[in-house]
């Protein structure tokens, strides 16, 4: 369904977790009705009580070890954002990415509140935020796909607990999947894209249509003129390296002072 903001993320991908008790917990449903302090103080013997502890359990075992095991000796960091999969889905699914990127942001916000500044002091001092995807709309749309990206981040950008830390952003493809190119159609020159349909293999020429340099509006969901295809990677001779995107600024950017 396009979703990106998918709660707690253990539950989903569990992993080393699978069957783990910790993982079996939901929302109490009468939440309301029994108060805060009263839930605080149940047993934890009860069913309200169990579920209490093994909420707390995740949040100070699972997530709070992820930021530690995961983030406490970086000092870069890149956020991959796929904008071009929401605008295939939806006004539904952009809206859930915006709010599942809008709560990355703050987890990982260095403000005196937030968790990652209450665990360790943050050392962050290059963070890039990548399109992902690049490969999949043509030239032209490039620049119109990062000034959506930087539309979504705008809070995050500004939010002066970013302040001293080095920002870029730019459309990334890791593997060029695609070809780009010019067709005539009806004696118009357009641009296109040429590659093989992930699905199924069959060679493809196509317009995926324009990307907003905004956040969409309602007229761009009403006409629905933009078409995702998702691409195989290009066949290749085993001894060529693969074609890419600007990786190598992605690189640049993040890692290239420590290699001089």
């Amino acid at each position: 369904q396009g979703l990106h903001f998918i709660q707690p993320g253990r539950f989903v991908l569990p992993g080393d977790m699978a069957g783990a008790p910790a993982l079996q917990f939901f929302p109490w449903p009468d939440v309301d009705t029994w108060g805060e302090s009263k839930l605080a103080q149940a047993d934890k013997h009860t069913n309200a009580g169990m579920l209490r502890e093994r909420f707390n359990y995740y949040c100070e075992k699972v997530v709070k070890g992820f930021y530690k095991n995961h983030f406490l000796r970086f000092d870069r960091q890149i956020v991959l954002v796929d904008c071009l999969q929401p605008l295939n889905s939806g006004l539904q699914a952009f809206n859930d990415m915006r709010l599942a990127l809008t709560q990355l942001m703050q987890s990982f916000h260095y403000g005196q509140r937030t968790l990652f500044r209450r665990l360790f002091s943050p050392v962050i001092d290059k963070l890039l935020f990548a399109a992902t995807k690049a490969d999949h709309v043509t030239i032209d749309q490039h620049a119109n796909m990062v000034s959506l990206l930087q539309q979504l981040i705008q809070d995050a950008w500004q939010n002066a607990a970013f302040e001293g830390i080095s920002m870029d952003c730019l459309g990334l493809a890791s593997v060029q999947a695609t070809t780009s190119g010019i067709i005539d159609v009806n004696g118009e020159k357009i641009p296109a894209l040429r590659g093989n349909r992930l699905s199924d293999g069959a060679p493809l020429t196509v317009y995926p249509g324009e990307v907003p340099a905004r956040l969409p509006g309602q007229a761009f969901w009403d006409k629905q003129g933009f078409q995702f295809e998702a691409f195989r990677p290009q066949v290749m001779d085993v001894d060529k390296p693969l074609p890419h995107i600007r990786l190598d600024a992605a690189l640049e950017f993040l890692i290239g002072d420590k290699l001089r």
